[in-house]
């Protein structure tokens, strides 16, 4: 019990606690509201892109926060991840007839997808940093936007068939086509539920958490920190740069594929600059470096401009004002002054933690 208790007055216990716990509580209520009929079906259609949206932000931030590196390219592996997860689903139609099985099928190809694009782009641009970083990865953002565009993946009985710029092959009988160039993917089987979302969740909150307090996790944050003394120890900052950089894509093609896997049609334009953004947004809301803050900040701000609607015109005009206003709290004294209060508490917490424990043996 005491190892438990000081394990929670940890800053890692701290955040895993508060992070699993705010997730766990939030599926636990909302089931019970679904039971019960209590939430509306514009609520309902949003839980699934929460779930990809927490995933992203969650994914995101170990980039942003953790590395230190800004990437504008996070919608790029989201629309990856969608794309390939699509194909591997309609692919496994047959073979794989039980649809939670077929879903995680897809997931996992998704995020293979994605890590490889990452590894692509991340062992030449990584070499870069600050706005040169964010300017080369906002333009892989938009290459695999335009890739997709002209990209025609049909499937018929003979197999798969790609083809880029215009449809160069012709289905037999009853073949179909997957992803048709700048029309997207229709007719997409809807797998993505939200209890598949919440699973994801939890899977990403294990691994990235894990990670962040591992001994390659305060190697990725002394690279942060101090490139050059990181160097000076023996830390490859190559290699753990890459290894950030890479889990983050892959997590981002999963949650692309949770989100893809939810609409019936899909097209390239759902995740454009604008998308990359605002998943900058709910990191830096949430706090660089935050996790379970980004969890909070992508459920909010996906949320609130729904909620805004019954104010019409005004809508997008008070969710500016809003934001603006969280984003000053987050950098104002009053804040500030919270989080070393909070910090003195946990320090008294352990300490009497500690004083127990030396007391009891």
């Amino acid at each position: 019990m005491q190892k438990l208790k000081k394990y929670a007055a940890s800053k890692a216990g701290r955040d895993t606690l508060l992070s699993f716990g705010i997730v766990i509580i939030a599926y636990v209520v909302m089931q019970a509201m679904l039971a019960t009929g209590a939430v509306s079906s514009l609520v309902q259609s949003l839980l699934v892109p929460i779930c990809a949206y927490i995933i992203l932000a969650v994914s995101l931030n170990l980039t942003v926060g953790i590395l230190g590196e800004l990437s504008l390219g996070h919608a790029g592996f989201m629309s990856v991840g969608a794309f390939s997860g699509v194909v591997a689903a309609t692919t496994l139609a047959d073979a794989v007839p039980f649809e939670p099985l077929r879903l995680a099928l897809a997931i996992i190809v998704g995020g293979i997808c994605a890590a490889v694009a990452g590894v692509i782009v991340g062992v030449p641009v990584l070499r870069l940093k600050g706005d040169y970083l964010a300017i080369v990865t906002l333009a892989f953002g938009e290459i695999i936007k335009n890739i997709i565009n002209v990209l025609y993946v049909g499937l018929d009985g003979a197999g798969l068939h790609f083809s880029l710029l215009q449809q160069s092959f012709q289905l037999e009988e009853g073949g179909k086509m997957i992803i048709n160039g700048a029309m997207g993917v229709s007719g997409v089987s809807r797998l993505s539920s939200f209890t598949s979302g919440f699973v994801l969740v939890l899977i990403t909150l294990f691994i990235i958490l894990n990670l962040i307090h591992s001994r390659a996790g305060r190697a990725i944050m002394s690279v942060r920190d101090n490139k050059i003394a990181a160097d000076s120890i023996g830390i490859s900052t190559t290699r753990y740069k890459l290894m950030a950089f890479v889990i983050s894509a892959a997590f981002a093609g999963m949650a692309g594929t949770l989100y893809g896997m939810n609409y019936t049609t899909i097209t390239a334009a759902k995740f454009d600059f604008n998308t990359s953004i605002l998943i900058l947004v709910f990191v830096v809301l949430g706090g660089l470096g935050n996790i379970w803050g980004s969890i909070i900040a992508a459920t909010v701000l996906t949320v609130l401009p729904e909620l805004l609607r019954e104010v019409g015109n005004y809508r997008m005009l008070i969710y500016a004002i809003l934001l603006i206003a969280m984003m000053l709290f987050n950098n104002s004294s009053f804040k500030q002054r919270l989080l070393e209060k909070r910090g003195m508490k946990q320090m008294e917490k352990l300490e009497n933690a500690g004083q127990s424990g030396k007391e009891g043996a």
